[in-house]
């Protein structure tokens, strides 16, 4: 995001795939409970996860949770229906952008949100609506804004991020964006920044189907997948 960004650590112990077997409660509707600053949207969506785990709206260990970077090698990212747009269609550019997708089953069917608090769609947002009207798939083909979407598991995520809020600072060390008022985060193994570890990625990265559904447990910094493909990898995860 020209307005947001975030880092992680080590991941000492793989995670086994959840088990959806929490039951599901009825996530909360209004977006102001939950803290944001305006461009740091990974560290929003970092306490964001935290807040859904506390309040009892995730599985407790978050297993259900998924911190998603949308970017590409360019830097260029399409999305819609974006609060800091200028734009009736809520159009906006972003460097880079990050969500949280929670994908839950229960007695076969699927519960996939999406929460993202810059958003003026519902929130959470049922997926597919959100990937229809936000992501919207681009239909001009190999285009420099192609979106890809990193999808780090949020247990794994938590423990990695950390930000020192350098990305936010002029040559000159001034503030191109007020930072938060809550000290910078810092990851488990004592990393303090590793954003562009998580907002880098390019086709290359981009596996098959079936690694990216299987690593995304196991991975610190997640799996790449492309806009293509990015509705059938939420479908395949575990129920």
């Amino acid at each position: 995001m020209a307005d947001g960004r975030a880092a992680g650590g080590v991941d000492p112990s793989p995670l086994t795939p959840p088990s959806h077997s929490a039951a599901l409660s009825d996530p909360p509707v209004d977006a102001s409970s939950f803290t944001h600053t305006p461009c740091y949207c990974e560290e929003n969506v970092y306490l964001l996860c935290k807040e859904l785990i506390r309040i009892g709206d995730a599985d407790p260990a978050g297993a259900d949770l998924y911190v998603v970077f949308i970017s590409n090698e360019e830097k260029k990212v399409p999305l819609w229906h974006q609060k800091a747009s200028n734009f009736d269609d809520g159009f906006i550019c972003w460097d880079y952008h990050v969500i949280c997708i929670q994908s839950r089953r229960s007695k076969g069917e699927v519960f996939d949100l999406v929460w993202d608090l810059d958003s003026d769609l519902p929130f959470p947002c049922p997926f597919l609506q959100y990937v229809s009207n936000a992501i919207r798939p681009l239909s001009f083909g190999d285009s420099i804004y192609q979106r890809l979407f990193r999808v780090i598991h949020t247990p794994v995520f938590l423990r990695s991020f950390a930000s020192d809020r350098s990305h936010m600072k002029d040559p000159m060390g001034n503030w191109i964006q007020l930072p938060p008022t809550y000290e910078p985060i810092v990851a488990e193994d004592g990393t303090t920044n590793n954003l562009n570890e998580y907002i880098a990625m390019s086709m290359n990265d981009v596996l098959d189907l079936e690694s990216t559904v299987n690593d995304v447990y196991f991975n610190k910094h997640g799996v790449v997948v492309n806009e293509r493909v990015l509705p059938e990898f939420f479908s395949r995860l575990p129920g």
